[in-house]
């Protein structure tokens, strides 16, 4: 859900007691609508405020989370840094009941002359916005420029003096009387449902607000409860989740939807927002990062599958070849008695038990002998098709298969770096080209794997991606580890060290899950091969993260993200 007023309102109370003072140390950009401040004071320590301008999940707030920043620094951020760098905030301000933020901010010039900036958050739907305004009121700039044809009553430009965004014309729900609520609603109009009726009449309510309020059993009494829970300031930071996927959150806990979501307390709204974002962003950024990658892949994948569909249908139409040589060693066989201008003739099919008659049919406008080289010639070529058919469509299945795996790559990307590599792999493998940039760059130092530990604290290692894969099964583990699979299905290679002691049964099975669950496997039973490493071989010109492997024994288990987040071992 969108910030609401009422939300942004407590958030605002808590920035105020928390960040005043601080002085920004660094600003960061890792994405075009997103804004990371470093700040410090002596009673806080370091602190980061995130600053996020981008439609549908607008917010600011204070965070734990890291983020990988781009090389070149956006504009936006370069003009920041310039005039905020080294700057204190003395405020944060919002409007009644408003979703708009403003910091305040103490900067000194060059010169050590102190002046005062302001740094407007706008967080209005698709209208949101982050601009920078100087001591004079003008605009020095924004986030989002709109010029007098994109909003001809409210242009942002650097150089015009900053207007605020439109006042809602709605009554506020929080600045009427009790009285002035009930009368409103009752002149609302009775055809809408309640939920609608309160978005209609009052500002500053979300449609989850009014949601909760038309499902209380007594309307007046539950809207007097959330005005007077306002006007104390007694919000409660709830997320609700719905299983583990985290559905909506509130500055209050919300009943509607029964026991089908969990309320959960926060301490504090940045704490709520930075766990509701934390792994929702991460997989909107991923995606959207990984989604040229994505279509190239899919793009070569569905090309190869039309060409093996195409070549498994010739390769079936070659099946006929022996029946072109019986054929064409039954007219030689009978030459002595046929003569041109024949379009068929009856012969004892000497290669079938008994002799049966059967009719063998002819061109009239070939000789007898240039009819047997034609059927010869027919036999011929659908040999040779059928024996490069089959390498070709052995290849495809392999190129598919490899495609596959990346595509699970991406699936399982988790940063920047995953991406990197796996645009790496797709440029070797001349399904991209590179740019200039990566024409010069030089290759990164390789990583280390994904590392866990069992139960019994035996080292597994995991490969993020089909190069890795390699190094991991064929440089970095020892021929006594045990090495680990999903059957038949992309998925990571898995090893299991054995460098100190045996593994047991029960580690086994543990590093089983992690193989399943780094797979492509779709959950539910999944089958998972452990061989010893020594029994693991490339083919020669295998493409990256392929392998061959023999003296497997087969484990049954089910794939287990908590199990996987409990065991892995942080970078």
């Amino acid at each position: 859900m969108p910030l609401d007023a009422v939300a942004l309102t407590g958030l605002t109370a808590e920035l105020n007691e928390s960040i005043v003072g601080s002085k920004i140390d660094k600003i960061n950009m890792p994405e075009r609508d997103l804004v990371i401040l470093s700040l410090h004071s002596r009673e806080s320590g370091k602190q980061k405020l995130l600053l996020c301008a981008r439609p549908g999940s607008a917010r600011l707030h204070l965070t734990e989370q890291s983020y990988e920043n781009p090389s070149q620094p956006p504009m936006f951020c370069m003009l920041l840094r310039k005039y905020l760098t080294g700057a204190r905030i003395t405020a944060v301000v919002q409007p009644p009941f408003e979703r708009m933020v403003t910091l305040e901010l103490d900067s000194s010039d060059e010169l050590g002359v102190v002046s005062r900036k302001r740094l407007v958050m706008e967080l209005m739907g698709r209208y949101v916005n982050l601009v920078l305004i100087g001591e004079d009121g003008r605009i020095l700039d924004c986030l989002r420029r709109a010029d007098y044809e994109t909003n001809e009553r409210r242009p942002l430009l650097p150089g015009l003096f900053y207007a605020e965004p439109p006042v809602e014309t709605k009554p506020c729900f929080f600045m009427l009387t009790a009285e002035e609520r009930r009368s409103l609603y009752e002149r609302s109009s009775a055809e809408r449902e309640p939920d609608q009726k309160l978005l209609d009449t009052f500002g500053g309510l979300s449609p989850l607000i009014c949601r909760e309020l038309a499902s209380s059993s007594n309307l007046p009494a539950a809207m007097d409860a959330l005005a007077a829970m306002a006007e104390q300031g007694s919000y409660r930071p709830t997320l609700l989740r719905e299983g583990a996927r985290p559905r909506d959150f509130s500055f209050t806990p919300i009943y509607q939807y029964g026991s089908a979501v969990k309320n959960e307390s926060y301490g504090s709204f940045s704490e709520l927002l930075d766990a509701f974002y934390a792994q929702r962003e991460l997989q909107e950024l991923i995606r959207r990062r990984s989604s040229e990658l994505q279509r190239t892949a899919k793009t070569a994948r569905d090309r190869l599958a039309r060409k093996l569909d195409a070549r498994q249908r010739e390769l079936k139409a070659t099946e006929k070849r022996e029946e072109y040589r019986r054929t064409a060693d039954l007219i030689t066989a009978n030459l002595y008695r046929l003569k041109r201008g024949e379009r068929s003739f009856e012969a004892q099919d000497f290669y079938e038990e008994d002799c049966p008659t059967v009719t063998v049919s002819l061109d009239p406008r070939k000789t007898p002998q240039q009819n047997a080289a034609a059927y010869y010639k027919l036999y011929n070529k659908a040999k040779t098709a059928n024996r490069v058919l089959t390498e070709l469509i052995a290849g495809s299945e392999e190129e598919i298969a490899y495609l596959d795996s990346v595509l699970h790559e991406l699936s399982r990307a988790e940063c920047d770096r995953d991406l990197s590599d796996i645009r790496r792999e797709l440029i070797a493998g001349g399904y991209l080209k590179p740019n200039e940039k990566e024409r010069r760059a030089k290759t990164p130092a390789p990583r280390k794997p994904l590392r866990f530990l069992t139960d019994s604290g035996m080292e597994v290692l995991v490969g993020r991606g089909n190069e890795e894969n390699d190094r991991l099964t064929l440089h970095t583990a020892r021929r006594t580890d045990l090495w680990l699979h999903v059957l038949k299905i992309p998925g990571s290679h898995v090893i299991l060290s054995q460098q100190e002691k045996q593994a047991s049964e029960q580690d086994i099975l543990q590093a089983a899950v992690q193989a399943a669950t780094y797979s492509q496997s779709g959950g539910g039973k999944t089958a998972v091969d452990c061989t010893l490493v020594r029994f693991v071989k490339k083919p020669a010109g295998a493409r990256p993260g392929r392998v061959i492997y023999t003296d497997q024994k087969t484990y049954i288990v089910e794939p287990d993200a908590e199990l996987a987040a409990k065991l892995r071992q942080k970078d």
